[in-house]
């Protein structure tokens, strides 16, 4: 495994794990927010999850990729 892949799986983690879970399901936990508030910080939770999710995949097929054969 090169450092490139591990850059991009930790990337992936970050994203994932810090931004979309603890700041957007901390912020909903507020019983102060608005309706708008709530559709916002889950549609942005869901687009970081996903940004995650395909760093997460191009980093395992760059892994494979740079496998010798």
């Amino acid at each position: 495994m090169t450092y490139n892949v591990l850059i991009m799986y930790a990337v992936a983690v970050v994203l994932v794990l810090v931004l979309a879970g603890a700041l957007m399901l901390l912020r909903l936990a507020s019983s102060r927010i608005s309706e708008r508030q709530v559709y916002a910080y889950r549609m942005t939770g869901i687009m970081l999850a996903a940004a995650g999710v395909v760093l997460g995949m191009s980093a395992t097929a760059m892994w494979q990729w740079s496998m010798p054969t």
